[in-house]
């Protein structure tokens, strides 16, 4: 009974969640113009991109260029989900308003790419993960091009035509609260003893190895969560275009997605925030270059390259900055507090004494 109410309870707040993020949208991003809501949304999804491959390439040390891959098997996935079983989950949520079958709906689909894309990841990790360098960037890219040809061969999902007729269940709510899950997830990761196995296999596998760390286990642990939420992204991404083909899924896009963690810096969190923001942001806002747009984008991706190698942000982590600065003031204002203290409590020597 406690359970029922707590999961009850949990779709009731996302509910009202959704419903206040939306009403605030319909006075700015949306009322502005769908132009500018879509590039929010496409920014959102390649945040949660960015950030989940950068585990595996910048914090575990892996060369991943399979990522396209996984966010392919996560929108198939969830879109046959919500295509296919749609109708039966509706029916059986018929008590509940639209807004919440919706949403039941779209949980159910995201769990599905969740759970898909992990077992990907896990197959897939498993033999290749004992690989290291080219070797390993070779297989990822080859399974990423392996989903992509299979998709184009499976009638059920649309084949070479692409698959329409998807329900438009994401929105701005359910991709931050994505971008916030993904965020939170990794920032923590990274700060517990995986995290620092998985720092310590990037320095140094045989080392890592000597001092008793499970290098292949760890390795296919980053590959996996990294995969996970690929194919979470991937879900939100079919739900909001209503339409899929395998030409989003190249293995062009994998390239994108590492240039954004290497512009934005190897290892910071922030950085992939960063460099996703930047990359969705840059194509558009040198749209008026007409021509020329793309020339003057790689040139300003290049410059970048040149002039900060290691990233915008390298391996810095701005949060923990800012915390240890706020750190640093508030044991200044203590250690104040504490003499100030201290020196009232010293006896007066009387004059003359």
């Amino acid at each position: 009974m406690k359970r029922l109410l707590w999961i009850a309870g949990t779709i009731g707040a996302l509910l009202l969640l959704q419903w206040g993020a939306t009403a605030l949208l319909l006075d700015g991003p949306i009322r502005q113009g769908p132009y500018y809501y879509q590039i929010i949304i496409l920014a959102g999804i390649n945040i949660v991109l960015a950030v989940s491959l950068n585990l595996t390439n910048g914090i575990a040390g892996q060369f991943s260029i399979g990522h396209a891959g996984f966010f392919a098997v996560g929108a198939y996935m969830a879109a046959s989900v919500s295509y296919y079983g749609g109708p039966a989950i509706r029916g059986a949520v018929s008590f509940l308003p639209l807004v919440g079958q919706d949403t039941v709906v779209l949980i159910l689909a995201l769990a599905a790419a969740a759970l898909a894309t992990a077992l990907a990841g896990l197959l897939v990790g498993i033999p290749s993960l004992r690989l290291r360098g080219d070797y390993l960037a070779i297989v990822t890219l080859g399974f990423g091009e392996i989903i992509r040809v299979l998709i184009l061969n499976i009638d059920a999902v649309g084949g070479a035509r692409g698959f329409s007729g998807i329900p438009k269940l994401s929105n701005f709510f359910w991709v931050y609260l994505l971008v916030a899950a993904v965020i939170a997830t990794v920032w923590n990761l990274v700060r517990s003893s995986y995290g620092r196995a998985f720092q310590a296999i990037r320095e140094n596998e045989i080392a890592a190895q000597a001092m008793g760390v499970d290098v292949t286990r760890h390795k296919v642990l980053a590959f996996v969560i990294s995969s996970m939420f690929a194919g979470m992204a991937g879900c939100l991404f079919g739900h909001y275009t209503m339409y899929l083909h395998t030409n989003s899924f190249t293995f062009v896009k994998s390239f994108e997605i590492i240039i954004m963690i290497a512009i934005g810096g190897l290892g910071s969190i922030e950085g992939a925030v960063l460099g996703a923001v930047l990359l969705t942001v840059l194509p558009e806002a040198f749209r008026g270059f007409e021509g020329y747009r793309m020339i003057v984008y790689s040139l300003a991706v290049i410059l970048i390259m040149i002039y900060r190698p290691q990233g915008i942000l390298g391996q810095v982590s701005v949060i923990k900055r800012v915390r240890a600065h706020f750190i640093t003031k508030k044991a200044a204002r203590e250690a104040a507090t504490k003499a100030a203290s201290s020196a009232a409590k010293m006896p007066v020597k009387a004059e003359g004494a």
